[in-house]
């Protein structure tokens, strides 16, 4: 397991955030937050797909007064997201888990100072949301949009939190390209310890978003950063929580489910690997147990692979082994081979969890 930065741990509903904390993934709804049945029914699609934390867009007065009614029909965690109007967060902070603002359109110190008294009246957090195309003016001359512009924002928006006795904090440092985002985070991580919130913004389509998230999220979490997370994606609500808890399962930060080893395609492959492997894949994703699992195509690698996994398959001409812990348990025909190694993994898991 990585080794994560120890932070301090706030709440966000009944998620803890942070500290010892499992890392959370969230979502945004993309329906207008004011038509309250498709915001809930969108909701509940994130939750069914393992979302820990929701957000909804609160741009205007009929959406903010909408939000009582989300927060009743949901189990999730609601969080608002605010931008220029501080007066839709007065109203927000009265019904949702956690206000996320972004200080460089909220207003001015006043209006920041009004939202944070809402916020201790009920005991939520705020986010503080740096975003490279929005800083401050002051920043944004001084630096531009760099990541360093994006650092100076956060420290003199949390700071200023601070001030006013105000620590209930999580962070996100977001731009629309990978470097600034590992940039900005990697730089701010060492001056506090409040959790934070990673992400790329404005990722793209599944394709992209899912590389330029693999890529900067996973950065981060190798190096212990990272308490909660969303993966940005131009696209269906569920994939992003389908990225994301793969971005941290392969990343080692989760040990939550099977890791599946198999051959790329290549000319020496004995068997229909691809087939195979969707099957294995299919019939295995409710297993939790966090188990190592190979499925190799021929020889080459076969056994050598699979006498390191805790259940696999190495297939031959026509036929194939079951191994367990490097011992083989079954020398088969082709035809037999997955139906025995879905056995062995269930039986595998439940012995894990025994």
């Amino acid at each position: 397991m990585i080794k994560r930065v120890q932070t301090k741990q706030i709440f966000v509903g009944n998620v803890a955030v942070g500290g010892d904390a499992p890392i959370s993934t969230q979502s945004m709804t993309y329906s207008k937050t004011s038509d309250v049945t498709a915001t809930v029914e969108q909701i509940r699609r994130l939750h069914f797909a393992g979302c820990d934390i929701v957000r909804v867009a609160v741009p205007d007065m009929e959406d903010a007064l909408a939000l009582k009614s989300i927060k009743e029909q949901i189990s999730l965690p609601l969080v608002a997201d605010i931008h220029f109007n501080y007066k839709l967060a007065l109203i927000a902070a009265e019904v949702v888990d956690c206000i996320r603002i972004n200080p460089g359109n909220i207003g001015s110190r006043e209006r920041v100072k009004e939202v944070v008294k809402a916020c201790q009246a009920r005991n939520i957090p705020i986010r503080i949301g740096v975003n490279a195309g929005s800083l401050e003016k002051e920043f944004l001359n001084k630096y531009g949009q760099s990541a360093e512009g994006m650092v100076a924002s956060a420290e003199y928006n949390i700071k200023y939190l601070e001030d006013l006795g105000f620590s209930d904090i999580k962070i996100s440092l977001k731009a629309s390209d990978v470097g600034r985002t590992v940039d900005a985070y990697r730089m701010l991580r060492p001056k506090n310890n409040y959790p934070f919130h990673l992400g790329v913004t404005e990722a793209g389509t599944l394709f992209h978003a899912t590389v330029k998230s693999s890529i900067g999220l996973g950065a981060l979490l190798l190096d212990g950063i990272g308490d909660t997370m969303r993966v940005s994606i131009t696209g269906e609500l569920e994939e992003e929580i389908n990225v994301a808890r793969a971005i941290l399962k392969d990343s080692g930060a989760v040990k939550d489910g099977l890791n599946i080893i198999s051959c790329p395609t290549c000319g020496r492959i004995e068997a229909d690997l691809v087939t195979a492997v969707g099957e294995i894949e299919k019939r295995t994703a409710h297993i939790k147990a966090p188990l190592n699992v190979s499925v190799m195509g021929c020889v080459v690698n076969a056994i050598g692979e699979a006498a390191h996994a805790d259940v696999a398959i190495a297939y031959g001409k026509g036929k194939g082994l079951i191994m367990v812990k490097g011992e083989v348990v079954a020398n088969l025909n082709e035809s037999e081979l997955v139906d025995r190694f879905i056995e062995e993994v269930e039986n595998a898991a439940r012995n894990q969890n025994d």
